[in-house]
């Protein structure tokens, strides 16, 4: 049986969206570790955060694009309803990422101002994940209010709910957590000892955390979003290979040789089998109850057109994101000094 037009965009839109958590959350912590460690013993490990730094934003940055204009052209109806609700603390994401990307443009200019602009990547490195975030427990629904026939998001409610904290500290434990097991591995691939042992510490403390706080989100859901909890639980079983997966690539950190790279692949997957869990059983909501994959969904004559333009654009991008993984991932000369082969 075909798969709908709507859910096919769908679809896309979530591995996008996929792409750019792991990616973004991988960036974002790195900012957070060099803040952490800069001006300590462990100054090497600041270099190294600062090196995946450098290159990674950009690429990172072209998902969010994706997703913005996947969302405002597949789905019109639900932008609407998302851009009036989400308007405050979009407005809050887009001001600390404008300011994060000041500090990754001037930072090795403005010496005299790199300790401030060091501080304002860390601190922007776990509030934008945590405002990010915001959106799921938004579209369980119970957080708008319709004043004069517009929705419009209820902020007494969002601070006073337990699922705004239980996925808030899930998407800043998660962005430690995926940065350093990813910063773990560049450390290993450059030689250095001394930074790889600091960051294969951090994972092992911060894996825990984040095991418990996807535990307080399935409470919170349960306390009120039933309706997801119900869907959740009939998608059990991905959920239990999920944490099945978690648990291999956290062990694998406790090897007496620990390959990092597993690790990090680990715990990618795991993160895309509890992401296809909660997806499916969001659907058919983008905004529960009012907007749904079909009710917000575009006309399917242009949804074909720019589906197919998605599918010519991403064979053109993919070589150029393989190369990227190549030369700033494996390049050991890069990665050691910081200059890429010529």
């Amino acid at each position: 049986m075909d798969m709908p037009d709507a859910l096919l965009a769908i679809t896309l839109l979530w591995i996008f969206v996929f792409i750019y958590a792991v990616a973004a959350t991988i960036d974002f912590g790195a900012g957070f570790w060099s803040m952490i460690y800069l001006g300590r013993r462990q100054m090497r490990a600041t270099k190294i955060a600062n090196r995946y730094l450098s290159p990674s934003w950009e690429v990172t940055n072209v998902f969010i694009v994706l997703i913005i204009v996947a969302l405002v052209s597949f789905f019109p109806g639900a932008t609407y309803t998302l851009g009036t609700v989400l308007l405050i603390p979009g407005s809050f994401v887009i001001l600390l990422l404008a300011l994060r990307s000041a500090y990754l443009v001037f930072s090795h200019t403005a010496k005299d101002y790199e300790r401030v602009l060091t501080y304002i990547s860390g601190i922007s490195g776990f509030l934008i994940p945590g405002l990010l975030i915001l959106i799921l427990p938004i579209s369980h629904g119970g957080y708008i209010e319709t004043i004069d026939g517009t929705g419009q998001l209820s902020i007494g409610a969002l601070v006073t709910s337990w699922s705004t904290y239980a996925f808030v500290a899930f998407a800043i434990s998660s962005t430690l957590f995926l940065s350093s097991l990813l910063l773990c591995d560049y450390s290993n691939v450059a030689n250095d000892d001394e930074a790889f042992q600091i960051y294969k510490r951090d994972a092992q403390m911060i894996g825990p955390i984040v095991l418990l706080s996807a535990f307080f989100i399935m409470l919170a859901i349960r306390m009120e979003a039933y309706w997801l909890y119900e869907n959740m639980m009939e998608q059990i079983n991905w959920l239990i290979a999920s944490i099945v997966v978690f648990m291999i690539g956290y062990g694998v950190l406790w090897l007496k040789k620990p390959i990092p790279r597993l690790a990090v692949l680990g715990i990618v997957v795991q993160y895309l089998l509890a992401s296809y869990a909660y997806g499916v059983s969001h659907l058919p909501y983008i905004v529960y109850p009012s907007v749904t994959i079909e009710s917000g969904f575009t006309h399917p004559s242009m949804f074909r057109a720019l589906f197919v333009s998605y599918i010519v654009g991403f064979a053109i991008l993919i070589p150029g994101f393989i190369y990227f993984w190549r030369l700033f991932m494996k390049d050991r000369r890069y990665i050691k000094s910081g200059e890429p082969d010529s």
